[in-house]
């Protein structure tokens, strides 16, 4: 940082312009344990929100503008410290919109290569803003809003969050008051401080023996090959369950007394165990750790990783290997612990382009998304799973209604495209096996 940089940050300190705030547990694994930089793109977390109505340029920048005032990391960026990064957070923030014509016809494919076009400029860190929105106005009442953020200020959750909160500001600026959008209970960093308060080392060493049991003697699925010039970019596949399935495979959890997630990540187990032909099989999984309702209001990345554990025996009966799974992972998410710790306790060093623990991401994803409507105007939030470079190849379920979206997220230098979709097939099969018969030996499953 230049001589003028550094006294600007002083005098921004000094006059209470901007504050300094250590990184968050969950912001550390973007520093400490992700295989790629945090300033590639492929950190960033994006959704689309399909908006019918009417909606002015004016209106839009100063319903964002009320969003920045309320939630404090969108007016966050990342200087460098002697250990290790640091958020600085100033008080006031310029909202980061743009807009943008394109034509009326052009297709929902052809939306998504401008969308891509948005989510993958990277951010300036040091600078910020970690954001951007752009307006595709394909008509006055047709628009497609690209919304893009950083993996460190941001989750899931977030995405609902921000939608929320546009919402809310957008009808004040109609209905034309001035007001602010409410306080937040609970700011980021207040969070982060209390996290912090919490982790204290008798707590984190409650749970290191449990870690350090649970994944003695993991292997890797399969070796990925140095190749430094190679970008670790994640390709999408997606495919559904359709409803007949959807409300089987529920009631087959129901059956058996799991949660739907236990059932779902049992059939995974077999799946993979199949397609790698490895009988011992972990996962990683994140959690949205927003357990507090102060906290469900609030952008940020609050999100944390468990690892899954679980041992694919062929002659064992679905049935019998979904209790298992079931109950290993109500023990794996009640020793939950932050990620960064839990590979300083069972002595995983990062690695260039691997990630520690696992290389495999399975997530059911069931945070809120709103759909909203006031006054003449319509928002339909979509996420757009993109992959954080963390893992090798992922499966991200969504439910959208009766049905189950699964989006495949792989890597182009380990996995082809042919492979990947007959992976989602074997799912599928597994799935549709279960649901007929859960008894059936898993062997028989994938047949």
């Amino acid at each position: 940082m230049s001589d003028a940089k550094q006294a600007r940050l002083k005098q921004w300190i000094e006059s209470g312009a901007a504050e300094l705030h250590p990184l968050t547990f969950s912001q550390r694994e973007v520093w400490e344990t992700s295989p790629a930089p945090p300033s590639d793109s492929s950190n960033h977390i994006c959704c689309v929100i399909d908006v019918r109505g009417l909606i002015t340029p004016e209106d839009c920048v100063a319903a964002v503008q009320r969003v920045v005032n309320r939630q404090d990391v969108l007016r966050v960026s990342f200087l460098p410290g002697k250990n290790g990064p640091v958020q600085l957070v100033r008080q006031r923030g310029e909202p980061e919109v743009r807009y943008r014509d394109v034509p009326s016809g052009l297709s929902t494919e052809q939306m998504e290569e401008l969308a891509l076009e948005t989510f993958s400029k990277p951010f300036d860190l040091l600078q910020g803003p970690l954001y951007r929105l752009e307006v595709l106005r394909r008509a006055p009442d047709d628009q497609l809003i690209v919304f893009a953020i950083h993996h460190a200020i941001a989750d899931g959750w977030t995405l609902g969050v921000f939608v929320q909160d546009l919402c809310a500001a957008y009808f004040q600026q109609r209905v034309g008051g001035a007001e602010p959008l409410p306080p937040l209970t609970t700011s980021y960093f207040t969070w982060g401080a209390a996290e912090k308060a919490f982790w204290q080392p008798a707590e984190l060493e409650s749970r290191m023996e449990f870690w350090k049991s649970r994944l003695s003697g993991t292997k890797r699925l399969w070796s990925v090959p140095d190749q430094p010039d190679v970008a670790l970019r994640a390709r999408r596949l997606v495919s559904q369950l359709p409803a007949d399935v959807t409300a089987s495979v529920r009631e087959v959890a129901r059956r058996n007394g799991a949660t739907l997630f236990s059932t779902l990540l049992a059939a995974f187990q077999v799946t993979l165990s199949r397609w790698t032909g490895a009988g011992d099989i972990v996962v990683g999984t994140p959690v949205a750790n927003r357990t507090r309702q102060d906290i469900r209001e609030t952008m940020g990345y609050f999100s944390g990783i468990v690892p899954l554990r679980g041992q694919v025996e062929r002659d064992r009966p679905f049935s019998d290997h979904l209790r298992i799974v079931h109950e290993s992972t109500v023990d794996s998410f009640g020793n939950a612990m932050p990620f960064v710790e839990l590979m300083r306790a069972v002595e995983e060093r990062p690695a260039p382009r691997h990630n520690p623990i696992f290389q495999v991401r399975f997530a059911l994803q069931n945070h809120p998304v709103p759909d909203v409507e006031i006054r003449g105007v319509s928002l339909k939030l979509r996420m757009r799973s993109t992959g954080t470079p963390r893992f090798d190849l992922g499966c991200e379920i969504t439910e959208q209604g009766d049905t189950l979206e699964v989006v495949w997220l792989f890597r182009e230098n380990l996995f082809s495209q042919a492979e990947v979709e007959e992976l989602g097939r074997l799912f599928r099969t597994v799935v549709e096996s279960i649901c007929r018969v859960p008894e059936r030996r898993t062997a028989a499953l994938t047949n």
